[in-house]
């Protein structure tokens, strides 16, 4: 049975057999590599890196699709929300690292992200395939549009490479946005910040991003009994990745 694309599961099934063996070529899977796949859907990209690994774990929500995989033999199914998914404990299960590769949803990318981002300490690498918008937020240089928090936070664990453009039409159905595919490596020794405290500087930050850091930053560095040095003559989108580190670490010199 022909199986219909879900919108309220965000689902676009990538059906070029180029940009297909592109991606597979980029991640470039080995046999008893430890690689899990988000969304497989009709298993389009699975059945490649299947072919090349020779096992996969895949994450699918929707129970037809999650049935379907489960006929191959080849195939770890995990059906659940991947927001639920407990990857520090299935890195433990497998005993490395773990590679993870999808076409992530356009409607949940972020919180995806942010998801992993907690459990990077465990994860070898990741390519995805995102929304284009959110790729150039993810990759972006300070002092441009798209730079933001998203960047800091991402930028601060990962060292990140924009791979390739993939338009509309490589999708069925195809999706009103354009794709592309990114790369990330954990950062083997990162800042040593509080999560939590980074992030809530970040989003303070940029707040008020068209306005100077005095007006948003400023005050909560203020509210905090903070007497830093952080130059706050500045708007958001100008401050470096390092300053932000910096700034979290001088206000929590012993992270949790």
């Amino acid at each position: 049975m022909k199986h219909i694309a879900r919108k309220r599961f965000g689902q676009h099934f990538l059906a070029d057999p180029a940009i297909l063996d592109a991606i597979v070529d980029a991640i470039d899977p080995k046999p008893g590599e430890p690689l899990v796949e988000i969304g497989p859907g009709l298993g389009a990209m699975t059945d490649p890196l299947v072919a090349r690994s020779g096992a996969l774990t895949v994450i699918e929500l929707d129970r037809d699709l999650a049935a379907r995989l489960r006929q191959r033999s080849a195939l770890e199914v995990i059906e659940a929300d991947v927001l639920r998914v407990d990857f520090r404990a299935l890195a433990e299960r497998k005993g490395a690292a773990l590679r993870i590769v999808g076409n992530l949803p356009y409607n949940i990318s972020s919180p995806i992200l942010f998801h992993l981002l907690e459990v990077a300490d465990c994860v070898r690498d990741q390519h995805f395939m995102l929304q284009k918008e959110v790729v150039d937020r993810m990759v972006a240089a300070p002092a441009t549009a798209a730079y933001g928090r998203l960047s800091v936070m991402l930028q601060w664990r990962y060292a990140m490479e924009w791979l390739l453009d993939v338009p509309p039409e490589c999708f069925n159905p195809p999706p009103r946005v354009d794709s592309a595919v990114v790369r990330m490596r954990p950062i083997e020794s990162p800042a040593a910040v509080d999560a939590a405290l980074l992030s809530e500087l970040v989003r303070v930050a940029f707040s008020q991003r068209r306005k100077l850091l005095r007006h948003s930053l400023g005050r909560w560095l203020e509210a905090r009994g903070s007497t830093s040095s952080f130059d706050l003559h500045r708007r958001a989108e100008e401050v470096p990745v390092g300053d932000y580190l910096a700034l979290a670490q001088e206000l929590d010199p012993k992270p949790r």
